[in-house]
């Protein structure tokens, strides 16, 4: 019978977290979104606040789909909202309101406002954006470098020090 320590814990323990980030990892690659091209398309949309924004194709973009009914969304809005004052991003709302009338916008303008949520939505109402980037499951991130090329896509909860670190390698290629 093995004698448990602390040592032998902290072992354990170790071994179980590097074959859960693996399995991640695994699971995460299966998931992504299958793309026509890794460039950035031009992307010119009106926002959910009313203002037009365009993607600066100059500096990296973070390009989030999300919806407020989805539980893990919610679970990483936090890390968004942090990411999204030092980097530029945008995130696409999916399915988040029901079919784009002006008082059913207001669902997802109170979700924002009731969430303290400052960053750029758009509301994709019918799930015309997430079709265009085949995505099938939420939150899906994907990480453009400054020359508009894919270089990360994300599935599932997406962590501010994951996000980060991507960021900076890109920063630093």
């Amino acid at each position: 019978m093995k004698k448990w320590n602390l040592k032998s814990i902290v072992k354990e323990l170790a071994v179980a977290g590097l074959i859960i980030i693996i399995l991640i990892n695994i699971i995460n690659y299966i998931r992504q979104p299958k793309l026509s091209s890794n460039l950035l398309p031009k992307i010119e949309v009106k926002l959910l606040d009313g203002s037009m924004y365009s993607v600066d194709s100059t500096k990296p973009l973070v390009l989030h789909f999300w919806g407020t009914w989805c539980p893990t969304c919610k679970l990483e809005i936090g890390n968004i909202e942090y990411i999204s004052k030092q980097y530029e991003m945008l995130t696409i709302a999916v399915n988040s309101d029901a079919v784009g009338t002006i008082g059913e916008q207001r669902n997802l303008k109170k979700y924002m406002k009731d969430r303290g949520l400052t960053f750029r939505v758009v509301n994709d109402t019918k799930g015309e954006w997430a079709e265009r980037f085949n995505v099938e499951a939420y939150p899906t991130t994907f990480i453009y470098d400054g020359t508009g090329e894919l270089q990360f896509t994300e599935v599932g909860y997406t962590s501010t020090a994951g996000l980060l670190s991507r960021l900076a390698y890109i920063k630093n290629k």
